[in-house]
């Protein structure tokens, strides 16, 4: 049997990765820098860089902590303009 591919990730999906990848660059650092930080090989960095593969959260709070960012803001960045009214009824 044939896999069908996979669709393309949503827009927020791919503005999270652009951040991820943006926050290693803006700071000088490899992808081989930041895989031996996370005993990792550099091809799991790339990876995650590119969409080929998808971080957990776990996965997300220590590339955080390795690139110095707060987890926190990023996704609230995300979620900008998308914030939801709540009401209490």
């Amino acid at each position: 049997m044939v896999a069908l591919p996979k669709p393309p990730y949503p827009e927020r999906y791919r503005q999270f990765l652009a951040l991820i990848a943006d926050a290693r660059k803006s700071r000088g650092l490899s992808q081989q820098w930041v895989a031996d930080k996370l005993r990792r090989p550099q091809s799991f960095v790339s990876k995650y860089e590119s969409g080929e593969r998808r971080l957990d959260v776990i996965e997300f709070l220590m590339v955080a902590e390795i690139l110095g960012f707060d987890p926190v803001v990023m996704i609230h960045s995300l979620s900008g303009s998308r914030k939801r009214r709540h009401t209490r009824g």
